[in-house]
């Protein structure tokens, strides 16, 4: 299947990461690259652009996409929460702009040997990155009802949690990404498609979330991200869903405030130094022609803070 990639919110990034010829860019979820490919337009021959991603199909679509684009381009199969030793490993010391967008790309959902859609029959996988051991076949089938019943509830933001933990534990064991969904629609509600969609959608994300480690790895990386931008350098993140939004939000507020101890204290006695400038108080959304041409941007939420320091 082709790797299609249709970058949301591209010119409001492109204006975010306020680039220049020459910049150092991290792109650090490549996907299909549809993003990177208008960054090596703005840093020119001079530029250097490092991608990373877990998922090697995602390498090599971009790779093949991105060759003929001028710049320097180094394609790294790795997690964004290695974003420090890539750029050790390359000699980088520093960037000028990193980008984020995160989620599943709809190559990985349209595929259904890859398991993540609850439309298209395949095995229960759902892994960013194939060469990790833990599925979602061992989370669903190995777990707990009272973890399975938390996860959905926390990271599925799902009301019928309880019904869809002791339905699945109830139908094991579970392989196929279809069978899931049917035991799950079997569990809640005829009601449901008129009030959530797809009864199966905030599970799966759940599921998605936890195999994947997603919201332990999003904060990491924004801390480390921090940490490799020059004095001045822009860090853009897009988010997909409330859970997301929520951690680049308060991680934002949290690096952007001078002190961090009690309202009422008399003095600071935390030490916390703010690292970053929030550029955007509110998300940046799509307007209502690219949600047209793209209903995926429809939930993109893009945030954008500047490391302090330097010459303003």
């Amino acid at each position: 299947m082709k790797f299609e990639h249709v970058p949301v919110l591209l010119g409001e990034v492109i204006d975010a990461l306020d680039l220049k010829i020459g910049d150092v860019v991290v792109d650090a979820t490549l996907g299909g690259g549809g993003h990177s490919q208008e960054i090596l337009k703005r840093i020119g021959n001079k530029g250097v652009l490092v991608g990373i991603d877990q998922d090697l199909q995602a390498i090599k679509a971009a790779t093949k996409r991105l060759s003929q684009e001028a710049g320097n381009f180094h394609a790294v199969h790795s997690s964004f929460t290695q974003i420090d030793k890539v750029l050790c490993d390359l000699g980088i010391s520093g960037v000028d702009a990193i980008l984020a967008d995160l989620g599943v790309s709809s190559h990985q959902i349209d595929e259904g040997s890859r398991g993540f859609s609850y439309m298209n029959d395949g095995p229960l996988d759902m892994r960013m990155n194939p060469s990790q051991k833990f599925t979602a076949a061992d989370l669903v089938n190995n777990s707990k009802e009272s973890f399975l019943r938390m996860i959905i509830k926390e990271y599925g933001e799902e009301r019928f949690s309880g019904r869809i933990a002791s339905a699945i534990v109830e139908a094991r064991p579970h392989t196929t990404t279809l069978g899931l969904a049917k035991a799950i629609e079997a569990s809640v509600p005829a009601a449901y498609y008129r009030t959530g969609g797809h009864p199966a959608k905030r599970t799966f994300q759940a599921l998605r979330i936890e195999v994947n480690r997603e919201l332990e790895s999003l904060e990491l990386f924004l801390k480390k991200s921090v940490d490799a931008l020059k004095p001045r350098g822009r860090l853009a993140v897009i988010s997909f869903h409330s859970l997301e939004d929520r951690i680049v939000k308060q991680s934002f507020k949290t690096m952007s405030s001078s002190c961090l101890c009690p309202p009422k204290s008399p003095q600071c006695i935390c030490g916390h130094r703010a690292t970053l400038e929030i550029v955007t108080r509110k998300p940046i959304v799509a307007g209502a022609e690219e949600v047209k041409l793209n209903s995926r941007s429809l939930s993109a939420k893009l945030r954008v803070a500047t490391k302090l320091g330097g010459e303003v």
